[in-house]
């Protein structure tokens, strides 16, 4: 059995928070929040890269569905389609359990910088043609987060 994605955060919140905290004491909290965007960033492109090879699939809307999904495992995220075609995948979050849990800690920013920085690190992975938009997020006091995937110009994989 794997492990969810929502237990991953809460099982690397025991380090990485304590760690982001002693960095930003160190070096400040813009430098510090600027190498650790930085260090995960590397690691979520490449996880995108992954995932998106490993999808082998042109439909944007079916293989961004596919990654939410297992986002959203073990009621980690409830959200609302909005669109979904070969080129598009819009959805609303409206509850968030990574949300919920880095709130539940007092450290929602903390959570902001581990968690929803990824989404844009990520969507960078999938290729240079696929664009993540987000104005907000529940994660920083919003009624919920609105991701918007497209393809550039339209054209397949």
């Amino acid at each position: 059995m794997t492990v969810s994605v929502i237990e991953q955060a809460k099982i690397q919140a025991q380090v990485l928070v304590p760690l982001v905290k002693a960095l930003q004491a160190e070096l400040g909290e813009a430098r510090a929040n600027a190498l650790v965007r930085r260090a995960l960033g590397d690691l979520y492109r490449r996880f995108g890269e992954e995932f998106w090879k490993a999808k082998n699939e042109s439909d944007l809307g079916k293989a961004v569905s596919s990654a939410f999904r297992t986002y959203a495992r073990d009621d980690a995220l409830a959200y609302d389609v909005i669109e979904q075609t070969h080129d598009a995948f819009a959805f609303d979050v409206k509850r968030c359990a990574y949300a919920e849990f880095y709130k539940a800690l007092g450290e929602p920013e903390l959570g902001f910088l581990l968690v929803c920085t990824a989404d844009f690190a990520t969507a960078e992975g999938f290729g240079p043609d696929i664009k993540l938009t987000r104005t907000q997020t529940i994660m920083q006091g919003a009624s919920h987060c609105d991701f918007r995937y497209r393809r550039d110009g339209g054209g397949s994989r």
